[in-house]
């Protein structure tokens, strides 16, 4: 199996001996990362409503069903980080199993869904940071300035070293899943009170068709896929962690098992605080959480649930310029990407340049979307085919699973079922969710997805014939059965 830094390539000359600092960070920190990555206040925050509605109070089974696949994805990139601890992850993975082509294209895809899903969660940060401090001001000038500054903040924790950007991200995560779960058992309790104006719990919420039948299990798997992206963040760090060739992997399946029971224990606590109508109102400004929270015990908790927020999209943040250069680095370790990019500092053991680039292309985005009325929509469309992106590069995953370890699928029955039918089960269950999304898109996503996918073909035709990556030229690779 191979087991080697993402500089440290055939075809490539030797690099300067600086690298990501190996056994920086443990499997906890490793969790923590990849849970932050999804942003678990923020994305209650977002969906909150959007599942209530979609299942008609439905949403605990869909959830619940909804993490099945994720964890059979999970273990995917799982066994393919045993084959090759690599920070360029799936990009590497998909390219050396499957196609070089469609592991650019992997690789392009992963680090779109980053940027476009980090700057979807800053839009959140002026607002939630002002409710803290008791301000309704909708200033946009405020909102840039709260935006740009703790995105440098965060660039510079990125910068100066994996270790205190785990230590930042434990600390926030601990303020954030304890307000977050906290409220959410309160609201549970509200609710079985049965406090005017709540929503009672019914048997329709334990069923996947909802209350009364009026829920459609379809439409809220497609939130609830979306609702888990992120978790594989875990795996883009894997140079940096004890372990790396198991403890990644290790840390997605135990992220994928946590968000879980965050999510679902959320949506179940909050989805029935307020009636159906208020909480609807209050997701067209984003504030259906700190809504719910108000109702739950006034101002303080609504300031605290604001809190909560803030820090779940600052942590977001940092995770998606860390995760970002890093897949960055990866594959510009292959000259897929302009040289430069995989330099790492010998002070520091990051990819400086790399962070610097995507640290600022965040900040500059924000931005770009709060002054220029004008590309508020079209912006609002991409960021909407996010989730998209993350279930095409989970299903290119599992396939790759499937493609490497082949001769070992037909091997065993247990290798049959673990790294052949589940893996192949999950790509069809997403694949299912792309199609059904695809179908009923409006137009805007669907451009938006090929110009994201046309942009990738251009970055890759130049990384073959101009940069003239050594990628292109690797043979395909495939593990050997035991014996």
């Amino acid at each position: 199996m191979t087991d080697r830094p993402a500089a440290a390539i055939v075809g490539i000359p030797p690099q300067p001996a600086a690298r990501l600092e190996p056994n920086a960070i443990g499997v906890a920190q490793d969790t923590v990362i990849g849970m932050a990555s999804s942003a678990p206040a923020a994305t209650v925050g977002l969906s909150l409503a959007a599942l209530a509605a979609a299942t008609a109070y439905g949403s605990g089974p869909i959830l619940i069903l909804t993490a099945i696949p994720m964890l059979i994805i999970a273990n995917a990139y799982r066994r393919l980080n045993m084959w090759n601890a690599n920070c360029g992850a799936s990009f590497e993975w998909v390219g050396r199993a499957i196609n070089p082509y469609l592991g650019f294209l992997t690789g392009w895809l992963m680090i779109a869904a980053y940027i476009i899903g980090t700057v979807a969660e800053v839009l959140l940060l002026g607002p939630s940071v002002l409710a803290v401090f008791g301000s309704s001001s909708t200033s946009t000038w405020q909102y840039i300035a709260i935006g740009a500054a703790v995105g440098v903040i965060m660039l510079i924790i990125a910068v100066v070293g994996i270790k205190i950007t785990a230590r930042a991200q434990v600390g926030m995560a601990l303020v954030e899943y304890l307000i977050l779960i906290g409220l959410a058992v309160a609201g549970l309790v509200f609710v079985l009170s049965h406090h005017h104006g709540t929503v009672q719990i019914t048997k329709g919420w334990f069923s996947l068709s909802g209350v009364n039948g009026k829920g459609s299990a379809v439409a809220g798997f497609l939130t609830a896929v979306f609702v888990y992206g992120g978790w594989d963040g875990t795996l883009y760090v894997n140079e940096e962690v004890k372990h790396r060739r198991t403890n990644p992997g290790k840390a997605a399946i135990l992220a994928v098992g946590l968000l879980a029971i965050i999510y679902t224990v959320s949506q179940l606590g909050f989805q029935g605080v307020v009636s159906s109508g208020k909480l609807q109102a209050a997701s067209q400004n984003g504030t259906a959480l700190v809504t719910v929270a108000q109702a739950l015990g006034g101002g303080f908790w609504a300031k605290a649930m604001a809190l909560a927020i803030a820090l779940s999209v600052i942590a977001t943040t940092g995770t998606g310029i860390v995760l970002s250069a890093r897949i960055v680095y990866g594959m510009a370790s292959y000259r897929a990407l302009p040289e430069f990019l995989a330099n790492v500092s010998r002070r520091y053991a990051t990819p400086v340049a790399a962070s610097i680039i995507v640290g600022l292309l965040i900040v500059g985005l924000s931005t770009v979307y709060y002054l220029a009325t004008s590309v508020q929509t079209a912006f609002s469309n991409v960021i909407a085919v996010t989730g998209l992106l993350f279930s095409i590069f989970y299903i290119l995953t599992a396939l790759a699973t499937m493609v490497y370890y082949r001769r070992r699928v037909f091997s065993s029955a247990w290798d049959a079922l673990i790294l052949g039918l589940l893996p192949l089960g999950a790509a069809a269950f997403l694949g299912w969710i792309l199609a059904k999304s695809l179908q009923g898109a409006p137009a805007p996503w669907i451009w938006s997805l090929v110009g994201i996918v046309a942009a990738g073909v251009l970055l890759m035709f130049s990384a073959r014939f101009i940069l003239q990556s050594p990628f292109f030229r690797m043979q395909r690779e495939s593990d050997s059965p035991r014996h």
